[in-house]
């Protein structure tokens, strides 16, 4: 597999990851999410069942301290107020008193109905403490419904007793739990179990169940809660309708990102380094006007590139691209070569400007003047000229380093333009500190000329300017009679654009110069023309 396919395959898997990659965590977060809100709603739910059944454990305590009025007095004495406390106050199963394990009296069976033991079904723990309570499966007399025991022991061996209803606790858990399909237990101490709710399978869905457990800070009440798979499945789904959407959005936004930043990462270096390769490059020319001699006395050369398919790219993007990719300074060492194997066919006078576009990063980059040395050495049998156009921005940064090479290049016969002049972030000082040959106004500034009777101050103060400076004047796009008499008038030397030629291969330009090279501008029969007379 050829490197390049390679490399465009695992872009693809890159791009895909990048996509699919928030959506996973999408997913990761908003399982996580579920699971905290379905822990906030068994906080919640184990909450209001520990604070339930501390209410009921303070009644049943309080129940026992009124019992403790009867303490040294027979049952005989107190049955009537007994059975009627009993019966009177809610949650109450029966209550009674004690005289060691014997169960003396009771709301609900009379006198000596039995024995502690028997009426727990089970016997009492050992504690240690004078009072307890526990969560039993059931009584004697209610076998078959779970029930919760309270126990004061007096130091003279008799005690006192209260069984709460286990119904009351079922229903106020089926009430909670119900809508949300919970498995709920409580325990009074190392008592049975009451549960309600039937258990969960082990994987009834994607989550398996949630369980939390809770403890009483006033009572020894535990409550565990069992969230059945399906309940978390439940809140993941609702979490995930809301965020969907929005990490849809950022899935295409990073596939769209990730796809951008390989293209430039990747598909620019590889293609422009595989396109010098191939030889898609070529070099168009667009002449210059010499408005002294009246004849073509120089051209700028435009790299173009153009794909087997016939197709070309702008050279706006690929210089960009290159620029980006660090691919500027191979990219104009080609055009250099391309250059040089051109002007071996051209006939021209001595002194015929060859205009090159020097990059910023190549102008600084160690080789350059070695580059051009090379360039030069490559030409030398022809009777070129040779001017570098820079950039304002190409100045900015290392500007001693900079000067010293122009310097260098210049003592070598060559030429200093800058291009696009106005446009950049230039200070005037340049003008003086650099030293300079020509200077390319921008076309921006070109097209104010719009009418005879306009005005273009900025234009008319560059031209001054350069004039006073010293410095040859190039009028770049230049693309009516109009603007070129303005330009003429006011002294411009230099002329480039459509108006005066189109840029065309070196095929082109050497049949173009055969015909046209001598020959003076041509000024279109129009009333601006027939205004400003050549």
């Amino acid at each position: 597999m050829p490197p390049l396919k390679r490399k465009r395959d695992y872009a693809r898997i890159i791009i895909i990851l990048s996509g699919v990659l928030p959506l996973l965590l999408g997913i990761l977060f908003t399982a996580i999410d579920a699971r905290h809100t379905v822990e906030q709603q068994q906080v919640s739910a184990a909450n209001t069942l520990l604070s339930q059944a501390e209410k009921m454990s303070d009644s049943a305590w309080d129940m026992i301290t009124w019992l403790r009025r009867f303490h040294y007095r027979p049952c005989s004495q107190f049955e009537d107020e007994l059975q009627r406390a009993g019966n009177l106050n809610a949650y109450f199963r029966a209550i009674g008193k004690l005289e060691g394990e014997k169960v003396t009296c009771s709301s609900a069976y009379g006198t000596n109905p039995g024995t502690l033991t028997d009426m727990m079904r089970r016997a009492p723990p050992i504690t240690g403490k004078a009072w307890w309570s526990l969560s039993l499966a059931g009584t004697a007399g209610v076998p078959d419904r779970p029930a919760v025991i309270f126990v004061r022991q007096l130091a003279d061996d008799e005690g006192f007793w209260a069984i709460i209803d286990g119904q009351y606790l079922m229903d106020f858990m089926s009430a909670i739990g119900e809508s949300r399909g919970y498995r709920l237990s409580m325990r009074f101490d190392n008592g049975a179990p009451i549960t309600v709710g039937e258990a969960p399978p082990p994987r009834s869905s994607l989550f398996s169940a949630q369980i939390y457990q809770a403890q009483s800070s006033r009572y020894p009440i535990s409550v565990t809660i069992e969230t059945p798979g399906a309940e978390l499945m439940r809140a993941w789904r609702q979490v995930t309708f809301i965020f969907l959407p929005m990490t849809a959005i950022l899935s295409i936004l990073l596939m769209v990102l990730t796809a951008n930043w390989l293209q430039r990462r990747i598909s620019w270096r590889d293609e422009i380094r595989r396109a010098i390769h191939a030889r898609q490059f070529s070099v168009h020319y667009q002449p210059v006007y010499n408005n002294r001699t009246q004849s073509c006395t120089g051209a700028e050369a435009l790299l173009r590139w153009t794909l087997p398919s016939g197709d070309s790219i702008r050279p706006d993007i690929f210089i960009s691209a290159a620029e980006a990719e660090g691919m500027i300074v191979p990219l104009t060492r080609h055009l250099l070569d391309l250059i040089a194997e051109d002007v071996q066919q051209w006939q021209v006078e001595p002194g015929f400007h060859i205009g090159i576009n020097v990059a910023a990063d190549h102008l600084q980059h160690p080789a350059f003047v070695d580059d051009m040395l090379k360039f030069a050495d490559k030409i030398k049998q022809t009777p070129l000229l040779i001017t570098l156009e820079l950039t304002e921005r190409s100045l900015i940064k290392d500007g001693e380093d900079v000067a010293r090479k122009l310097d260098r290049l210049r003592a070598d016969g060559m030429k200093v333009a800058i291009d696009d002049f106005g446009t950049g972030h230039c200070s005037l000082s340049y003008l003086q500190t650099f030293a300079l040959d020509y200077l390319k106004i921008d076309r921006g500034f070109i097209n104010a000329i719009e009418s005879l009777s306009g005005e273009t101050p900025v234009l008319d103060a560059i031209i001054n300017l350069s004039h006073k400076l010293q410095l040859e004047v190039l009028g770049e796009g230049v693309e009516t009679a109009l603007q070129y008499c303005y330009l003429r008038q006011r002294g411009v030397t230099f002329i480039q654009g459509y108006y005066y030629a189109h840029p065309m291969d070196n095929d082109a330009l050497i049949a173009w110069l055969a015909e046209h090279e001598q020959q003076p501008m041509r000024i279109e029969d129009s009333d601006d023309a027939q205004l400003h007379p050549s």
